[in-house]
């Protein structure tokens, strides 16, 4: 893999959900190309060619995929935006769920559980899609409840800006997270079926913080982050 060189062709950055599904179908636009190579080798029809154990199958023939290469075979898979961009519009999917528990002589607020279920088309590397989303999940909880950059009103400098005074969640802030995937494949995103997941797991997270805090307190906070100074003087008395 090489990236960042400017003898490369250009392509998408990877933010914006777009690195996966472009460079992907890349690679698998390359990989068609292949094998289209790989059955004219054989002398097959490449819908009945099979590539397994490092063999070409097909027509009841065997042929070790090395002797097909011969001194290499190469193919350069390419994407661009088309008509699908026109016809259609493609977007993620998901819902947040938590669980939010809220000191009432304190103010202290602690999330408990919290669920994501989202739908991404195709999901590529199941591990890594559940690790990103959980890594969204947790800057949800940061932006909701901890995370505020505050500035000196005279200067415009930030005052808090170490890690002592500007809180990223730790591992006791962060409670027992699941992830869960709508088994979707969107045939009209790309040819691989597969849709960015990058800001699912962040977008709402947020939000259904927010919303549990008031399920439980009735109270309405409308600025992030949900300090305890901001419920203190609206909590019931005990």
């Amino acid at each position: 893999m090489s990236l960042g060189d400017t003898n490369d062709p250009p392509a998408a950055g990877s933010g914006g959900s777009w690195g996966a599904t472009s460079s992907g179908t890349a690679v698998y636009l390359a990989c068609e190309m292949l094998r289209g190579k790989l059955a004219k080798a054989a002398g097959v029809d490449e819908d009945g060619l099979t590539l397994k154990d490092g063999k070409a199958i097909g027509d009841n023939r065997s042929t070790p995929i090395g002797e097909l290469v011969g001194k290499g075979l190469e193919a350069t898979g390419h994407i661009k935006p088309g008509k699908q961009e026109k016809e259609t519009t493609q977007a993620g999917f998901g819902a947040h769920f938590a669980e939010v528990a809220v000191n009432v002589v304190t103010g202290e607020t602690r999330v408990r559980r919290m669920l994501g279920s989202f739908a991404a088309g195709r999901v590529l590397n199941a591990k890594t899609a559940r690790s990103q989303c959980l890594g969204g999940m947790t800057f949800g909880i940061g932006a909701a409840l901890t995370e505020d950059l505050i500035h000196d009103t005279r200067t415009g400098k930030l005052v808090n800006h170490d890690l002592a005074e500007y809180h990223v969640p730790a591992n006791a802030d962060i409670p027992q997270m699941d992830v869960h995937f709508v088994d979707e494949r969107d045939i009209h995103a790309n040819p691989i079926h597969a849709k960015g997941i990058g800001e699912l797991g962040i977008s709402g997270a947020g939000a259904a913080v927010a919303n549990a805090v008031y399920n439980a307190t009735g109270i309405r906070v409308r600025e992030f982050p949900i300090t305890l100074d901001k419920l203190l003087d609206q909590l019931p008395a005990v």
